[in-house]
């Protein structure tokens, strides 16, 4: 317990150095509309290179960002820093893409949060349609009445809304047929049992079905492998993202794709 203590004291000290000194940074995965095979949108991740501990994974700082409640300034860093180059892609690529952020539990419960992302959005000239915020389903159910209340102004603004990690938590069906979301993603965790596991080919087929009775879109992330894309194509699933694809990358091998209108096939 002492050295468990004892690490994340370090972390949280060289964290908040990393934000004065500008060592966080974003990476983006892109998101294949299965349909057609082109880029529809990337989803921007946060990594880390600090001098003294060499590359941090988000899975070791994050979870000390939120319990110190730095994560609300790391998250703001990223939702801007996001929105700014989505805004990029569209003036200089003429590339119309769907920019999704992950939005932590202690960044949501913000009380001035929409408002906060109502004039992130005025301030980078983005286009709201084209910012996804990602919301994971311990987020959704922290609190349930303020989060029906800010998704519901949040659609209002036209943002569009993600349930990430669909299936791993404690899903209701009574609040999501009451979330005005737009795309439920299908955790990875079920998508890298295909083709191997029947029970996760079930769960991947049961929760785009439920997509698809909801009229949501429907997104398979963690594709690895051929089969892991042509299953969910199959099953009506939209769009996908996954090393099959491309490693999340930065900016300049996102921009390469769309400058080089790449198309991606699995059949």
């Amino acid at each position: 317990m002492n050295e468990r203590a004892n690490k994340r004291l370090i972390i949280e000290s060289h964290l908040r150095r990393a934000i004065e000194k500008n060592e966080l940074f974003l990476v983006y995965q892109p998101q294949v509309e299965l349909a057609t095979g082109r880029i529809v949108g990337a989803e921007a991740l946060l990594r880390w290179v600090s001098p003294e501990l060499g590359a941090m994974s988000p899975g070791e700082f994050i979870p000390v960002a939120e319990e110190t409640g730095i994560i609300q300034q790391i998250g703001d860093f990223v939702m801007e820093s996001a929105c700014r180059q989505a805004r990029r892609w569209l003036d200089d690529e003429g590339a119309s893409l769907h920019i999704a952020v992950n939005v932590s539990v202690r960044q949501f419960g913000a009380k001035q949060f929409v408002d906060n992302v109502r004039a992130l959005l005025e301030r980078t000239g983005l286009p709201v349609e084209l910012l996804e915020l990602e919301l994971t389903e311990s987020c959704i159910m922290d609190n349930v009445e303020d989060t029906l209340i800010k998704i519901r102004k949040l659609r209002e603004l036209g943002i569009r809304l993600s349930v990430d990690d669909f299936g791993t938590g404690y899903s209701s069906m009574t609040y999501l047929k009451q979330l005005p979301v737009s795309q439920l993603k299908v955790d990875q965790s079920f998508v890298r049992g295909i083709p191997e596991s029947g029970e996760d080919m079930e769960i991947v087929r049961a929760v785009l079905h439920l997509s698809q009775g909801l009229k949501l879109e429907s997104l398979a992330e963690g594709v690895e492998t051929v089969e892991q894309a042509r299953f969910p194509a199959g099953e009506g699933c939209m769009i996908a993202q996954g090393y099959y694809f491309s490693r999340p990358v930065p900016v300049d091998e996102i921009t390469a794709l769309l400058r080089g209108r790449q198309r991606y096939t699995w059949q």
